[in-house]
């Protein structure tokens, strides 16, 4: 989360393993006696998180990844037709121009799947910002121990940051996309950009699936239940 945070002087993200946080022996009984409308709103704010980080995957493996491999297809297919060509003369148009046409769509889509992404990241930005706001709103009200205190068993209000490793991955998203705008790019370097851009590397340890969401499944009172 932003520097603000630092004023509660706690860390800003769990431990390295934090879905092997010590679980009170009876978890249906959490720790506060009852769900404040704080708890309800974090849980909201959270899901809400969630379901951005779905939406991303979705723009890079079902969206981006389609026409980043598309894209690519058309440029080897289009090499191996004018291999065909004889030496000496000009390939002809009706060869060279649909392949083109789609090598430039691709392109597009790409960057559509970029500003999709930026919204995404957005969206992330704003439910970061409405859980700080959250929280400084908590310790007016209720005072700082309200949130340095675990809101159901072990984890507090404070500690949470999502939002660098998927800004990192925006980026590498962005940059990938400059390396298959070009015509000239190589097959190889084009294949490796794929790998890059599937493998999502930014987001293994960082994103949500492996950092947060089974935290919150354990930490967070009716986690998977509608508010």
């Amino acid at each position: 989360m932003s520097g603000r945070l630092a004023s509660f002087k706690g860390p800003s993200t769990p431990t390295s393993s934090p879905v092997q946080l010590r679980q009170p022996s009876t978890p249906s009984s959490p720790l506060r006696s009852t769900e404040s409308t704080y708890h309800r709103k974090v849980r909201t704010i959270l899901q809400e998180l969630r379901t951005a980080t779905e939406n991303w995957d979705d723009i890079v493996i079902i969206n981006g990844s389609k026409s980043a491999r598309s894209l690519v297809d058309a440029r080897t297919e289009l090499d191996n037709d004018l291999t065909m060509v004889p030496a000496g003369t000009q390939p002809q148009y009706r060869l060279v121009e649909p392949k083109l046409s789609l090598m430039e769509k691709r392109i597009s889509e790409l960057d559509t799947v970029i500003v999709k992404l930026k919204k995404q990241f957005q969206r992330m930005n704003a439910l970061i910002d409405s859980l700080e706001n959250l929280l400084f709103d908590a310790q007016k009200t209720k005072g700082l121990q309200f949130v340095q205190d675990p809101l159901w068993y072990t984890w507090s209000l404070e500690k949470f940051d999502i939002l660098h490793p998927y800004h990192r991955s925006l980026q590498m998203h962005i940059e990938i996309v400059d390396i298959l705008r070009s015509h000239s790019v190589s097959f190889e370097a084009s294949r490796d950009a794929i790998a890059r851009w599937v493998a999502q590397a930014y987001l293994e340890e960082g994103g949500w699936d492996a950092q947060w969401e089974d935290l919150c499944e354990a930490e967070i009172e009716r986690w998977n239940s509608a508010n």
